[in-house]
């Protein structure tokens, strides 16, 4: 049986101009754009341990994890440094939902973008490093 392999992209409609919703990611998240708005992250880049993975999850539709956010979706990205990019939010007045928060499988913390759409951001460690410490 053919099945997905992966994530292929994300895609965003804003509420506003999709040029400053890119904008407000690239100053505040550190997202690089391309020369036509958007942005291709490429799993070589990222240097964490764990090789690169995407969850892929679904939600019963009374779930309050996407809170306060009312959207139907929730997109998780991977960064370098949690505590770094949460010095680097706060310095551009981005309210910190929650976080940063330890778990087995590494840091998360959570934030609103200008649409109203709850962002996760997860500090991924290792599994295996994380049974050596």
């Amino acid at each position: 049986m053919a099945k997905i392999t992966g994530i292929g992209g994300v895609f965003i409609k804003s509420a506003g101009k999709g040029s400053e919703l890119a904008a407000w990611y690239q100053k505040n998240l550190g997202l690089e754009l391309e020369s036509w708005g958007g942005s291709i992250l490429k799993w070589p880049d990222d240097k964490a341990e764990d090789g690169g993975m995407t969850v892929w999850s679904t939600a019963d539709s009374d779930s309050k994890w996407f809170a306060p956010s009312e959207s139907s979706f929730m997109i998780n990205y991977r960064v370098d440094n949690m505590d770094e990019l949460l010095d680097q939010l706060r310095a551009n007045g981005v309210e910190i939902l929650k976080g940063p928060d330890t778990e087995e499988n590494g840091k998360f913390a959570w934030i609103m973008d200008p649409d109203g759409n709850k962002v996760e951001l997860w500090e991924p460690m290792n599994w295996d490093v994380k049974n050596k410490t």
